[in-house]
């Protein structure tokens, strides 16, 4: 697996299927690498490099948790350019995200498989390592 670090975006590259629960922090990822100062989340993943081995967990879960207590965030996931998810969660420390695995199959390509996770805060946010997590194969 392979993290890069950009301004407002944390891409992250799989070039396996890793099983189970995956926090960022199992990633490589600290709290400080997670401080999105301007409200705009950007977490990409790049399953490309996994092809032909790809078995997605039932119902795959994105869970993100922050330090601030936020009075209403904005989530959209996109796989392959299509939208996947786009939902509104209100007054919290967290937001889970359960994808519908036959709609991540249905729009896999050959080459390139990406998932897009925006997250849109009224203010500055910083995520919990540790307490994020995403689960995406079986």
């Amino acid at each position: 697996m392979k993290v890069e670090k950009n301004q407002g975006e944390i891409k992250v590259i799989f070039e396996e299927c890793p099983e189970g629960n995956l926090s960022l922090a199992d990633m490589g990822l600290s709290d400080e690498d997670l401080n999105f100062e301007g409200g705009h989340v950007r977490l990409s993943f790049d399953f490309s490099k996994t092809n032909g081995t790809r078995k997605y967990y039932d119902t795959p879960t994105v869970k993100i948790e922050y330090h601030e207590l936020m009075a209403e965030t904005h989530w959209q996931c996109d796989f392959n350019e299509e939208t996947i998810l786009d939902k509104t969660d209100h007054h919290g420390h967290s937001t889970i995200m359960l994808l519908k695995r036959k709609e991540l199959e249905k729009l896999e390509h050959h080459h390139e498989n990406k998932l897009i996770v925006h997250g849109d805060f009224p203010q500055g946010v910083h995520l919990k390592s540790k307490d994020s997590m995403v689960h995406f194969f079986k």
